[in-house]
């Protein structure tokens, strides 16, 4: 790929370490604490991990001691979606490594898990891992979404791990992935394989976090990203005063990025899933919301505005919700017949001759467009494809009907034209930020200084990351702490528990004590480009979802 002018002076940088790690890789040592616990299901728990539960959580300390370390084969995954700087993992991986001893080597299994069950891997040289430091993407080996889970599976990864002679796997990733890593940890212990396997928190969703983990990782550069989109789109909005955008943004199971934008950018309005969840609101409700910012806005004279999406919103209306579970058995159990149909129109029709009652009335009082978008091909899971679905096409649609009626009623008089737009692609792969670039870095580098010491089935853990580098802390935490057990495909499964926007939390009150007079006013805020080069309140600042949790 070509170098762009960025991208070479962005070679150079130097990423920060937690200072208990910035000295001699050989002389660190482990602060262990007490036997933990589950978040849920201890008992269960307790059973599926034998070998691998109420591990301690561990600090990493500077020691004074300095000593031999053997060579060591490492390998590495990516897995799942792109998260700015997981190159940067993998430089403290690598770093970390051939510090302890020049000779060891680090191998990264191309195209995610798949890469480790086919024995798909290529070693990571110091030439090689130049040319990707402090760069978006996971390019440098590739990511994929395929999950190890049979008996063969895990025999098989068991049966890599052992011709490659590997001292430790390092799996970056999600919650799923991380799930799956503390799998290979326990079934690797049960089995007597040597390999010890630890998990890196990646997606920019931000739903991998608690206490323990107070962020993950590609969160800060998406969301800088998407806030300097929409602060674009808001000056643009506030100069042409005739469109109201329409912004979805990424987050299936949680609207931490769209609360994150709305504190950055100050839209007239944003819906938070969470809260429509709690609140049973139904379609209409959600509507009706938006549609009060337009008549307001509209009798002072601002036929313009900005409302922010969350792509996962569709899942949380509660009818919407039962809707979509009755249209995933439907379509299961009539999958040959549904699968002649050849027009959306056929399909349309199909669908709403088998559903009765209110599954009907709120199929058909949908935009057909988006009738059409809930029957597409669902993932290998038998899911409904949220991310397809254009929330933000539908909700001008129905916006417009709405006010519509309302202008027959005489209850408004403004000019509405809607113009929609989905932010996701656009933050996964971005030059990650500063703050990102040291994160990341320091969590590669954790990684390996965890496996180094003897520990498997851990997640490393970067602490008080709110506070500058110089002040921040490494260790790690037992995989099996985050978990508990959910439903999933017919059985209860141990997954690492997803982190939702909590209403009583500091960010969503930060934002309800703002959103009346956003909902009113224009206060669009541009944040503007990330910054790399300057002083630190520009450059290294995290987001103001950590700030506000971690005053």
């Amino acid at each position: 790929m070509h170098v762009s002018d960025l991208q070479t002076i962005r070679y150079s940088y130097s990423p920060k370490l937690p200072p208990a790690i910035a000295g001699a890789v050989n002389s660190i040592e482990v602060s262990k604490g007490g036997p933990t616990e589950s978040v849920a299901d201890q008992a269960a728990l307790k059973d599926v991990f034998e070998h691998t539960y109420g591990q301690p959580v561990v600090e990493l300390v500077a020691g004074s001691t300095e000593h031999d370390a053997p060579k060591r084969t490492v390998g590495v995954i990516l897995s799942g979606g792109q998260a700015p700087g997981g190159h940067n993992v993998i430089a403290g991986l690598f770093d970390a490594l051939k510090a302890a001893h020049p000779g060891s080597t680090l191998l990264g299994f191309r195209g995610g898990p798949s890469g480790l069950l086919n024995n798909d891997a290529i070693e990571i040289t110091a030439d090689h891992m130049d040319r990707y430091r402090n760069t978006g993407g996971f390019d440098i080996i590739g990511s994929g979404r395929t999950k190890i889970e049979s008996a063969d599976d895990f025999a098989q990864s068991a049966k890599v791990c052992r011709e490659l002679k590997l001292d430790g796997l390092i799996v970056i990733g999600g919650d799923d992935s991380n799930t799956n890593a503390a799998l290979l940890a326990e079934y690797f212990r049960a089995e007597g394989v040597t390999t010890n396997v630890i998990g890196v928190p990646k997606t920019i969703d931000g739903d991998l976090r608690n206490e323990h983990i107070e962020a993950s990782f590609g969160f800060d550069t998406a969301t800088k990203t998407y806030s300097e989109l929409i602060g674009n789109i808001g000056r643009d909005a506030a100069s042409a005063r005739k469109y109201w955008h329409f912004i979805r943004l990424m987050g299936r199971s949680a609207s931490h990025i769209a609360l994150e934008c709305a504190l950055q950018t100050h839209p007239n309005v944003c819906i938070v899933s969470e809260e429509v969840e709690a609140k049973a609101s139904t379609l209409n409700d959600v509507v009706d919301q938006i549609c009060e910012s337009v008549r307001l806005r509209a009798a002072k004279g601002m036929n313009f505005g900005i409302v922010l999406i969350p792509e996962g919103l569709i899942e949380f209306i509660p009818e919407i919700k039962k809707l979509i579970a009755n249209l995933n058995d439907l379509l299961a159990h009539e999958s040959d017949a549904f699968s002649r149909l050849q027009s959306d129109a056929e399909r349309i029709e199909f669908v709403s001759g088998h559903l009765q009652g209110d599954l009907a009335d709120t199929f058909t009082s949908l935009p057909e467009s988006i009738q059409a978008q809930l029957l597409d091909d669902r993932d290998p899971h038998g899911n409904v494809q949220v991310s397809r679905i254009e929330t933000e096409k539908m909700l001008i649609e129905m916006v417009e009907a709405h006010l519509k009626q309302d202008a027959e009623q005489g209850n408004y008089s403004g000019k509405f034209s809607g113009l929609a737009h989905f932010f996701g692609y656009e933050g996964r792969c971005a030059f990650p930020s500063n703050f990102d670039a040291d994160y990341c870095y320091s969590l590669g580098y954790t990684a390996f200084l965890l496996l180094s010491s003897g520990l498997t089935g851990y997640i490393a853990s970067i602490r008080n990351i709110s506070r500058p580098a110089t002040e921040w802390t490494a260790g790690g935490i037992p995989l099996t702490m985050l978990m508990n057990m959910e439903q999933r495909h017919g059985s209860k499964k141990p997954v690492i528990r997803k982190a939702l926007v909590e209403l009583d939390g500091a960010p969503f009150r930060e934002f309800a004590s703002k959103r009346d007079a956003w909902k009113v006013e224009t206060e669009f805020s541009s944040p503007g480009a990330i910054q790399y080069f300057g002083p630190p309140e520009v450059c290294d600042q995290p987001t103001l979802t950590l700030k506000l949790e971690r005053a």
